[in-house]
């Protein structure tokens, strides 16, 4: 039975956040199996335009037939520069929907989830050339342990990644069954599957360069929305959500904004709302959906 490629999370809020005009320009920028950009173009007229970025090749199958839309196959870091190549320099909306699609958890041999046997991969996009095997076989002790303490939030990270360093010495961790015994003594039976969450979302986001993605990707936003356009981002987990939540209130990712004379703070953005979270009903019909936190930002 084919299994559908991803369910998109806060489906209505996220498009509505975007005040969809008729012949607006927006972008979706993680496409994945296209369910926001099928919102967004049903809520298009004919004048209206939709750009969607996806580094995954997978993704590609979904692309949708509509003379409206156009699909870049790249990371959305690079969204504005790709959108100037199509002959864009301003738009109405952006979405984003980060993590990791259900048909990327799903598909055993990606390496994504702690469901399966698979080997060290983990990579969003095959063009890469860093996979998990190398982050978990060639990282230093010190790097392992940066990268298990900063993305995955583990307070025992030092001693993880000083027993990764020892299990690899006899022969290579090639699998992620590999990898779940050597960290056995980690992995209580009544926390194993939110251990090895962490510590995969950890090795997945240094893969995928995830949070310097995501702060390239921000920074570029003040030059891509026109004043009035909105931004939508729906993120998964605390590291992701910070940024978005700093960004949206300072323009920056530390610190505080210099003010004028007056006491004036100059920002790009201002948020529209407060945090939207999925409700009952939406967590009962995708548990995937349960860590969800969207929030809105209008350019100013």
């Amino acid at each position: 039975m084919k299994t559908e490629y991803h369910k998109p999370v806060l489906l209505k809020a996220s498009v509505d956040g975007l005040r969809i005009r008729e012949d607006g320009v927006y972008v979706d920028v993680t496409f994945g199996g296209g369910g926001h950009s099928r919102e967004i173009l049903s809520r298009l007229g004919a004048g209206g335009r939709l750009y969607a970025f996806d580094q995954d090749e997978d993704a590609l199958a979904n692309r949708i037939d509509d003379d409206r839309f156009v699909l870049i196959h790249e990371n959305f870091r690079h969204v504005r520069r790709f959108l100037r190549l199509h002959g864009v320099r301003e738009v109405d909306g952006v979405l984003g929907d980060f993590g990791v699609s259900s048909h990327q958890f799903d598909v055993a041999e990606r390496g994504f989830s702690t469901r399966f046997e698979a080997a060290l991969d983990m990579r969003m996009s095959r063009r890469s050339e860093l996979s998990a095997y190398e982050v978990v076989n060639e990282y230093s002790e010190e790097a392992l342990r940066r990268v298990l303490a900063l993305y995955g939030e583990l307070k025992n990270a030092r001693a993880m990644a000083r027993t990764i360093a020892e299990a690899r010495k006899t022969a290579p961790l090639e699998t992620t069954e590999a990898l779940k015994r050597a960290l056995r003594r980690f992995l209580p039976a009544h926390r194993e599957n939110k251990v090895l969450a962490q510590v995969y979302q950890a090795f997945r986001i240094e893969v995928n360069s995830e949070i310097e993605a995501l702060k390239e990707f921000l920074l570029q936003m003040p030059g891509v929305i026109r004043k009035g356009g909105r931004l939508s981002l729906i993120s998964y987990h605390s590291l992701e959500d910070r940024l978005v939540k700093r960004f949206i209130r300072s323009g920056m990712f530390e610190g505080e904004p210099e003010k004028d004379f007056y006491g004036n703070v100059d920002v790009p953005f201002k948020k529209s709302g407060g945090l939207i979270v999925p409700d009952a009903a939406e967590i009962e019909a995708n548990s995937r959906a349960r860590s969800a936190r969207l929030r809105v930002a209008e350019r100013i």
